[in-house]
C-alpha cells in the first residue's frame, strides 16, 4: 500500500514536507510517505515563470528520497497543459490536477471544487493536460465527492479516467461538507469498482483504527493523509506497522520535539521576523490532538514573537524530554 502527503495549502510547503519526511523510528529504516504533492499553483492564461514553480516545488532542483507531484489548479484547458507540459520538463515526477479546493476565493475564480459541476470541462481539463505531457509522466487527479452536494461522484470519477488519468485522489466529502466529520468513505468503494485506474482515499483520518475503517468501506488500499500527519508526525509508520503485522511502539513526544524544533530552525528566517514562529505555532495547533506537552508549549509561546524567547522556550521543551 502506499500513502501519500496532502497538499494542504498554506500548511504543507517544502519546509514541512523536508521536515515530516525525515521522520524515523527505530522499528523501521524505509520512510513510510511514498509521495508528496505540492500545493497548488495557480493558472490563469498564460505560461508561469519558472521562479514560480522553483518557489513552491524547490524539491526538483534539490537533492531529496521522496518523490514531490507538482500539483495545478484552474480551469483554462490549454494554459493548464501548456505549464503542465513546462514542469514535466523541469523533472516533476508527476502532474497533480486540483478538482478539490473548498475556499471561497479559489472557486470564485473557477478553480478547484467548482469544477466539479461541470464534468465536460472537467473531462476537457484532464484528456488537454494528458495530451500535453510526456507518456512517462503521469497525470494524478484530486477530487471531492460534489459542489454543493454529493451526486457528481461517479460521473466525475468516470469522465476523469475516460480521460486518461493515471491514478484519482477522493476526498471523501464534497465542498459543502468541508471539513466537518464525517468523511463518506463508502462514496468511494462505488469508484473503486468502476475505475480500473488507483483510486486513493482521502479524509478524517486520524488513526490507525481510522485507516482500518477507511480501507474496508472505501475498498482503498492506498490513501492520503493530511491533518492525521500534521497531528501525529509517524501515524504512516504505525499503520504500515499495523497492515504488516509488527508491534509498533509510537514515538514519544522527545523525539517529536526534535523534529519540532528543526522546524522552527527551517522555517524561522523564511519569513518577515513580525511572523517568527507562527509556523511552530500553526503545527502546534495540530499537535495537540495527541500530546498533552503540545497544548502547554503553544501557550507559552503563542504570544511572542521575539526570536530569542522562541529559541530558548523550543531548547528547552527539545531537552526536557532526555
Amino acid at each position: 500500500m502506499r500513502i501519500l502527503l496532502a497538499p494542504m495549502e498554506g500548511v504543507v510547503d517544502h519546509h514541512m514536507r523536508r521536515t515530516l519526511n525525515s521522520v524515523t523510528t527505530e522499528s523501521s529504516s524505509t520512510k513510510a510517505i511514498d509521495s508528496c504533492v505540492t500545493e497548488f499553483i495557480r493558472v490563469t492564461d498564460h505560461l508561469l515563470p519558472t521562479r514560480v514553480f522553483m518557489r513552491s516545488c524547490p524539491e526538483l532542483w534539490e537533492n531529496h528520497s521522496f518523490p514531490v507531484h507538482v500539483q495545478l489548479l484552474g480551469s483554462n484547458p490549454e494554459a493548464l497543459a501548456l505549464n503542465a507540459r513546462k514542469v514535466a520538463k523541469l523533472g516533476a515526477p508527476a502532474v497533480d490536477l486540483n478538482f478539490g479546493c473548498p475556499a471561497k476565493t479559489v472557486n470564485k475564480n473557477r478553480g478547484g471544487a467548482c469544477l466539479l459541476d461541470d464534468t465536460a470541462l472537467l473531462e476537457k481539463i484532464v484528456s488537454t493536460v494528458r495530451n500535453s505531457v510526456p507518456p512517462q509522466t503521469p497525470v494524478s487527479v484530486k477530487i471531492r465527492l460534489g459542489y454543493e452536494n454529493r451526486k457528481s461522484y461517479l460521473r466525475n470519477a468516470t469522465a476523469i479516467e475516460r480521460a486518461g488519468a493515471n491514478e484519482l485522489v477522493v476526498h471523501a466529502r464534497s465542498k459543502a461538507d468541508g471539513y466537518r466529520p464525517p468523511a463518506y468513505w463508502h462514496y468511494i468503494k462505488d469508484i473503486q469498482r468502476e475505475l480500473s485506474i488507483p483510486v486513493i482515499a482521502n479524509g478524517e483520518i486520524w488513526s490507525v483504527s481510522d485507516y482500518e475503517k477507511c480501507r474496508d468501506l472505501s475498498g482503498c488500499e492506498d490513501i492520503m493523509l493530511g491533518r492525521g500527519l500534521l497531528a501525529q508526525p509517524d501515524l504512516a509508520f504505525a499503520i504500515k506497522a499495523k497492515i504488516s503485522g509488527q508491534q509498533y511502539t509510537p514515538l514519544a513526544w522527545a523525539n517529536i520535539a526534535k523534529y519540532l524544533y528543526q522546524f522552527y530552525l527551517d522555517t524561522c528566517h523564511a519569513y518577515p521576523a513580525k511572523y517568527r514562529g507562527n509556523r511552530v505555532k500553526q503545527w502546534l495547533h495540530y499537535l495537540q490532538r495527541n500530546y498533552t506537552q503540545a497544548e502547554q508549549l503553544f501557550t507559552d509561546i503563542k504570544q511572542t514573537r521575539d526570536g530569542d524567547v522562541l529559541d530558548r522556550r523550543l531548547k528547552q521543551e527539545l531537552h526536557s524530554g532526555f
